[in-house]
């Protein structure tokens, strides 16, 4: 009797999850709809294949003083709690890291905790940019000037046969339009129904046209993201996943197995543009990387000048204010990072959902720079759109 309930048991678990996976498949506006997505975005393992991003052998906790967080914040003329805050973006995940020092940390999700792993959306594309800088340091990428069909020959003959590794870490490979969701026509429409129904993810990307010279117009694209990716998994010989693991989880002392979720289609492959999933303590971890120049506790992870080229790209039609019309005024834009200026050349991850990791050198006290780290994972009220970023 014992054995046939757990059997049940089993087979309702697993009923329960085919069912999960076919919503995803057959009805992703739903699936990323308030108040579904609080469970979608920290179970995408049960939704598609995966592979696994393992902790590192030794993993490095911060230090912890954990104490409330309470501070107040003026808008549209009122005066607003932290604890508003949340309510009103539907924050899931929340961490404050002050000098090496996890000082608050709270879940307000219903199926968050800290050993949960966020789905980053378009913070993944932040990432590979850290591993196309590791890859370039150690020679496996020779050069930001080879096109990235130099790497990947099956982009021979297509709009990204030109394009260099340094046009597409910039968003300014000329290839593609507008990224629109709600068209369903338009190639991320057509990318990630191919990512979650089983097409070519290569297809798509191969049919893609040419929009501007490269170098020369900012356009948002996930896809470029994803032919980088495809560059960094050829440079280096593995896939984004075991490269990840080895020269960034490990390293780090990362606490938790993260994971890339893989495409369904030909060729089944990682999303270098929107699918890690992490948790808040190892996004804090990559926040404090950054705004330590690429060093964790002494040791330099990432060179020192790819974080600072990660605060702006010196190109007039990448600063603050210039990305064009429909963007932003406030953002800039480098290496896969927003940048947003001012004395301290503050650079931010960003993705759909707004997981943000916010890294950048506050002011000299004492004679030592005071970091401030603060990432966050929240979900959107539900537009009716889902991604893959």
């Amino acid at each position: 009797m014992f054995e046939a309930r757990g059997l049940t048991g089993t087979a309702l678990a697993g009923a329960a999850l085919a069912g999960a996976a076919w919503l995803w498949r057959n009805q992703g506006a739903v699936a990323s709809a308030r108040p579904v997505n609080e469970w979608t975005f920290t179970h995408m393992s049960a939704l598609m294949p995966t592979a696994a991003v393992p902790r590192s052998a030794r993993p490095e906790p911060f230090p912890r003083r954990s104490r409330p967080l309470e501070c107040t914040y003026e808008y549209a003329g009122r005066t607003h709690t932290l604890a508003e805050f949340h309510r009103r973006t539907y924050t899931t995940g929340f961490a404050v890291v002050h000098r090496g020092v996890l000082v608050h940390e709270s879940y307000p999700g219903r199926f968050a905790s800290p050993r949960s792993r966020f789905q980053l959306f378009s913070l993944t594309k932040s990432v590979t940019s850290i591993l196309v800088g590791i890859a370039l340091a150690e020679g496996a990428l020779s050069s930001l000037e080879r096109t990235a069909a130099s790497y990947r020959p099956e982009l021979a003959g297509s709009a990204y046969d030109g394009p260099t590794v340094g046009h597409l870490l910039h968003m300014c490979s000329g290839v593609g339009g507008v990224e629109d969701y709600t068209d369903p026509k338009a190639p991320i429409s057509r990318f990630e129904r191919a990512v979650t129904g089983g097409g070519s993810v290569l297809d798509v990307i191969r049919s893609l046209p040419r929009a501007a010279a490269p170098g020369t117009v900012f356009n948002y694209s996930t896809l470029d993201t994803q032919v980088l990716g495809w560059v960094l998994e050829a440079a280096t010989g593995m896939p984004l996943a075991r490269y990840a693991a080895q020269r960034l989880w490990g390293p780090t002392g990362a606490e938790h197995d993260a994971y890339y979720f893989l495409t369904r289609g030909h060729p089944r492959t990682a999303l270098g543009g929107g699918s890690l999933n992490a948790s808040v303590r190892d996004l804090a971890r990559l926040g404090v990387l950054m705004a330590h120049g690429g060093a964790w506790r002494g040791r330099q992870i990432v060179p020192a000048a790819w974080t600072e080229r990660s605060r702006g790209a010196g190109v007039a039609h990448l600063e603050v204010g210039a990305l064009g019309a429909g963007l932003p005024a406030h953002y800039g834009y480098a290496n896969q990072w927003w940048t947003l200026g001012g004395e301290h050349r503050t650079f931010t991850g960003l993705g759909i959902q707004r997981p943000v990791p916010v890294g950048g050198p506050g002011r000299r006290r004492g004679g030592r720079e005071d970091q401030r780290v603060a990432p966050r994972r929240t979900t959107s009220s539900g537009t009716g759109k889902r991604s893959p970023r």
